[in-house]
């Protein structure tokens, strides 16, 4: 009976590795994000404790879609900050 040959497997060569860029935020993302954070939240604490007279009187109800627009900005900023 003949004998099979036998395959020759090619040798390991491992994946390329990636050259990892660890990227970095610019140094403003941080504080802007923190800043429109609270400035949102002090805008909504100010016009409750105030009964709306206070932010800006004019603008009445408004007021807490001001408020959560920063906060909303906030959110938005977050997103570049790696």
């Amino acid at each position: 009976m003949p004998k099979s040959r036998v395959r020759q497997k090619p040798a390991y060569t491992p994946p390329p590795t990636r050259s990892a860029k660890k990227k970095v935020s610019p140094p403003w993302v941080a504080p802007l994000m923190l800043g429109l954070f609270l400035v949102g939240i002090i805008w909504l604490i100010l016009f409750y404790v105030t009964n709306g007279s206070i932010p800006i009187s004019a603008l009445g109800n408004w007021n807490l879609i001001v408020g959560f627009a920063f906060i909303i900005a906030g959110f938005g900023v977050s997103t570049q900050w790696r």
